[in-house]
């Protein structure tokens, strides 16, 4: 005689995997704003990468036609922190968006002009400032070299996803890429007033993104 009917025991068991699994599948409503800000952060330093990769800026007849590249520029004050991702088309220093000059990001569409609060580190996270360490700290010195312990917080990519340190803002006096190559492990802070820091490594050469709390 076949049974037809399920055991109490059977039940029970059948309510607590279904207990489990709905445990599992429930959402972390405990949000960590300084992990979520790093992983962003993070992932367009790589989005930076992939579009110098894609998009290769080379120009026999331009001696400094790097300026360029596709970078990711941060500006960190006492009021407000946030980034911005562009390739400097026209040589000025800014980011134009009248000359399209700044990048879309593919999940929402939006420019990452710095005007969107998808960029806005402070206000999104609360995070409260980004610092370079000094091996990627670049900025211009008075002979035409690159000096460390600057102001300069930016980074930009050539088409072989290598990583370089010169600052668009000045106009750079050498006109060798190899001058502004990123040689040491460059190390981004990102502070938050609560939760503490969180690290972002982008490795010389290859350009290979870290993050650690």
């Amino acid at each position: 005689m076949k049974r037809s009917a399920f055991t109490m025991l059977e039940l029970v068991f059948v309510i607590i995997v279904i207990g489990i699994l709905a445990v599992l599948a429930m959402p972390n409503f405990n949000r960590h704003p300084l992990q979520e800000a790093a992983e962003q952060v993070a992932s367009h330093i790589r989005y930076t990468q992939h579009l110098a990769m894609v998009n290769d800026k080379y120009n026999p007849k331009e001696p400094i036609w790097f300026r360029e590249n596709w970078q990711i520029e941060f500006t960190s004050t006492a009021s407000n922190v946030w980034y911005k991702i562009y390739a400097d088309t026209d040589h000025n220093g800014n980011c134009d968006v009248i000359n399209n000059e700044a990048a879309t990001d593919p999940l929402n569409n939006v420019t990452l002009d710095g005007n969107s609060d998808i960029t806005d580190l402070k206000k999104r996270y609360d995070i409260r400032s980004v610092t370079f360490s000094s091996s990627c700290s670049g900025r211009n010195n008075n002979s035409g070299g690159l000096s460390t312990g600057g102001t300069g917080k930016e980074l930009s990519f050539d088409s072989l996803g290598r990583p370089y340190i010169y600052i668009t803002s000045a106009t750079p006096l050498i006109s060798n890429i190899y001058t502004y190559l990123l040689t040491t492990d460059c190390i981004i802070t990102l502070s938050h007033q609560t939760q503490g820091n969180a690290t972002i490594t982008v490795r010389p050469e290859s350009g290979y993104v870290s993050v650690a709390y």
